[in-house]
């Protein structure tokens, strides 16, 4: 059986709502087809992962138009938030879920957990995508570890960035919302003086006022000269801001793996980042065995600018990183292998 249905949010194409997620659903499906599967693509409307009527019944319509003993793969936003409408039809099906972020894990969860420990114990298999995603809903739940697999994010290769003279080129690659931590770096940014700016490329629409509280911030600290917000890219664009920076910071509360801390090596810079979820396995190590950034306790700004200072005032500390960048650079995944991952547990599911 070579055919398999991908059911994801509708929208995983909007360059005007970039994010890993939708990233990684579209290499996937791609990395599938190159590998000769039927890829057949179900978006399905709606406000996930807090679907109205409207969208569950939108998702149930989907699930009951597919044949008898279909493989399809389903995206954790949409599946774990409505196991009721899924669940039904894993006798007939064969369910896959890819869990990109594991609802289960806040303190204030309104059922996530439960739901999502429903739809995960009928599927057939599970795809992760970070070893430390795999342990979390192991931890989480009772889930033989046979049907738990990883299939890391891929990334594309890329021109070396050649850094700027005073390595103050900072860039923060994330949707301005809370959970992304920018009123944690601004705090920090606010403590390091020096020749530095940083650009900010993401959304500033998914949490409006969020975003309008943290420019309120820059323009309270006096940072409107040295901050920049660059809305979406991506791309060529996003590539270009790569190039053009020194290295990349990522103040994020929580993170299922970090796709921009890999894009980011791929282009030999260094990360300054909160040490959380899986961002220290994206970062990994250079050959010597030295990590290519600075990791930090999430949710400190002191620690974050203390390590925002240590780079730019240390010659030495940035030859040492940068050394690590480009070697870990050669390590990393590519998204045929993501692919071919995901197919094995594909046709493992389908015996």
């Amino acid at each position: 059986m070579t055919d398999v249905h991908v059911v994801v949010p509708d929208g995983i194409d909007d360059p005007a709502r970039p994010s890993g997620g939708n990233a990684y659903d579209r290499r996937l499906c791609a990395g599938l087809a190159a590998l000769g599967w039927s890829v057949r693509v179900h978006a399905v409307p709606g406000s996930w992962p807090y679907p109205e009527d409207e969208d569950r019944a939108a998702l149930g319509r989907v699930a009951a138009a597919l044949p008898d003993g279909a493989l399809v793969l389903l995206d954790g936003l949409v599946a774990s938030t409505a196991p009721d409408v899924l669940v039904p039809h894993g006798s007939r099906l064969r369910l896959i879920a890819l869990v990109h972020m594991p609802l289960g894990t806040g303190t204030d969860t309104g059922g996530a957990r439960e739901r999502e420990h429903a739809l995960l114990s009928a599927a057939t298999a599970v795809v992760t995508t970070s070893g430390w995603s795999r342990r979390t809903l192991l931890g989480l739940y009772d889930l033989p570890c046979e049907r738990v697999h990883v299939a890391e994010p891929g990334v594309d290769a890329s021109d070396l960035a050649p850094g700027t003279p005073a390595a103050g080129a900072l860039l923060c690659v994330a949707a301005v919302v809370p959970g992304k931590g920018h009123d944690v770096l601004i705090d920090a940014l606010a403590t390091v003086a020096g020749r530095w700016h940083c650009v900010c490329v993401g959304s500033l629409e998914r949490d409006p006022a969020f975003a309008e509280r943290v420019r309120r911030r820059v323009r309270d600290r006096g940072l409107e000269e040295r901050v920049h917000f660059a809305g979406p890219r991506g791309g060529d664009d996003l590539a270009r801001s790569y190039l053009a920076a020194d290295v990349l910071v990522l103040a994020s509360r929580g993170e299922t793996y970090g796709m921009v801390v890999t894009e980011a090596l791929a282009a030999g810079l260094p990360v300054v980042a909160a040490e959380v979820g899986g961002v220290p396995e994206a970062l990994g190590h250079g050959a010597q065995g030295i990590r290519p950034g600075l990791l930090v306790s999430p949710g400190d700004p002191a620690a974050l600018g203390g390590a925002l200072r240590a780079w730019l005032g240390s010659a030495d500390l940035r030859r040492r990183l940068r050394q690590a960048a480009r070697e870990r650079r050669e390590a990393l995944p590519r998204w045929s292998a993501t692919a071919t991952a995901v197919a094995g547990v594909l046709l493992e599911a389908a015996r």
